[in-house]
């Protein structure tokens, strides 16, 4: 019941929503995720940190055909649902001082977005995880076409056609392995995951369905080189749906692999893992170096966030406890971080209507509050000790070591990179002498606070005390890996 309700709140926020006229959405839209948020907390709190599937429902959907609407949280599940309620209502409140056409469409958007993550993290039937994948993406499409930049457009087309083409590739897998189950009562076969990870299929076809299902959810994370679409997409999307699709609907992308890939076709995963890695590496490395180079804020963290993906990515096709935990935290990690430095670079560029590094500088000397949380978010993504993102990294470099020396050792270059362009952008931006753009710049207003606090609890709960999520994982990760080497 209590995954239902998870799952069908934000869709019934969102109807009461389009109801509202003018700025009153945005205050019925942030309740709402106050509540998600808080029914999430209830699940956690009751939650029994096993491998079992808990807040389960099973209703048979096309029972003939053995398709049922299953829906429940291990502890994967959970923290991603736990990611996405902490993070919605931090993405709506950030939006308070933008001035949106058509206000209760925007937010009714945003919270049936919310309906369509949540039903990727908790369903336990194909299709209805193909269902909800396809859900998530209408809503953040019509968000960044209607309220994004000039090049919207092509941009967000572009974004749109690469999605659906790896949709496709995954919906055909899915096919196709349903027709490999055996079925229970009337049905012949069953799309349920339980009955996908009891399949015995020979190498070759694994192999096949390996490239479909990666496919899909590559595009998505997304990993080189298939990430062309994302820094586009992220610089002409308004601010809080870049958070979206930064903060969260790319875990969708990883989330996908570790339910779906990883212990549905494992020797195809083992033909394959060692080119995936390179992948992966190569994404890091060339993310990085253009980071370094890039000029505006928004599409520099956007090019960081594919090198931080990059690092996910290696750390789970490793198939080892400390890549496979390394990866489930640092979704978590990264989510948390990019939020707050795409929220600290509106906030910037509200106040100087630019984005360029080159024409900021001095902002620290009349901004201590944001020039300290600023700092902290940037130590987190670059992986300070007792941050949330050393924690992540620290598990996902041992665990590329422990697979490869080689490929661990360039892997680990993502710690020296992401420092060189994320402390070369503070200091353009936050030291040095005020320019013309930078003159009278205020600090951080109760509200920009209220959002931006959260997040630096976050980054030295997770770097402080790492157990208090790793515990509900660690089950989990294990049940996964005896599956994986059955």
């Amino acid at each position: 019941m209590i995954t239902a309700l998870l799952l069908f709140w934000p869709a019934l926020a969102a109807l009461l929503v389009l109801l509202i006229k003018g700025q009153g959405a945005k205050k019925v839209a942030f309740i709402a995720t106050l509540v998600e948020f808080a029914i999430a907390l209830f699940a956690t709190v009751n939650f029994i940190p096993d491998a079992t599937t808990q807040f389960a429902l099973d209703i048979p959907w096309v029972e003939r055909a053995g398709i049922g609407f299953t829906i429940g949280m291990d502890g994967i599940s959970l923290l991603m649902v736990l990611l996405t309620t902490f993070l919605i209502p931090l993405i709506v409140l950030s939006s308070f001082k933008h001035d949106y056409k058509d206000p209760h469409v925007f937010y009714a958007l945003v919270l049936f977005m919310q309906t369509g993550l949540i039903g990727v993290f908790v369903a336990m039937d194909a299709f209805v995880f193909y269902f909800f994948w396809e859900v998530a993406l209408i809503p953040i499409y019509f968000i960044a076409a209607i309220w994004g930049g000039a090049r919207r457009i092509p941009v967000t087309f572009k974004f749109f056609v690469y999605t659906i083409f790896g949709s496709l590739f995954m919906l055909a897998a899915f096919v196709y392995l349903y027709f490999q189950t055996a079925g229970t009562g009337i049905a012949a076969h069953s799309s349920n995951v339980n009955a996908f990870y009891q399949l015995t299929l020979d190498s070759a076809t694994q192999s096949w369905i390996f490239w479909f299902l990666f496919l899909a959810f590559a595009i998505k994370m997304p990993v080189f080189p298939f990430h062309t679409w994302q820094p586009d997409t992220y610089t002409e999307s308004p601010t809080q749906a870049t958070m979206l699709l930064a903060g969260i609907m790319l875990k969708m992308g990883i989330y996908g692999v570790l339910r779906w890939l990883l212990p549905v076709v494992p020797m195809g995963v083992s033909q394959w893992a060692d080119l995936v890695l390179v992948l992966s590496i190569i994404g890091i490395v060339y993310a990085s170096v253009i980071a370094i180079r890039q000029r505006d804020m928004k599409r520099l963290i956007a090019y960081s966030s594919i090198a931080h993906v990059g690092l996910i990515a290696a750390g789970i096709f490793t198939l080892n406890e400390q890549g496979l935990q390394g990866g489930v935290i640092q979704m978590l990690s990264h989510g948390i971080n990019v939020v707050g430095l795409f929220f600290i670079i509106d906030i910037i560029f509200r106040r100087t209507n630019t984005r360029e590094i080159a024409s900021l500088g001095g902002i620290t000397q009349t901004t201590p509050a944001l020039s300290i949380i600023f700092l902290i978010l940037l130590m987190g993504s670059v992986a300070l000790p007792l941050t949330n993102g050393f924690i992540g990294e620290f598990l996902l470099l041992s665990g590329v070591f422990q697979y490869n020396h080689y490929f661990g050792a360039v892997a680990g270059l993502t710690i020296i990179l992401g420092a060189v362009y994320m402390l070369r952008m503070f200091q353009g931006v936050m030291f040095g002498t005020k320019s013309e753009a930078t003159e009278g710049f205020a600090d951080l207003t109760f509200q920009e606070k209220a959002v931006l606090i959260p997040l630096v609890v976050m980054v030295f709960w997770i770097g402080l005390f790492p157990n208090t999520f790793l515990s509900i994982s660690e089950p989990a990760v294990g049940q996964l890996l005896s599956i994986i080497n059955r």
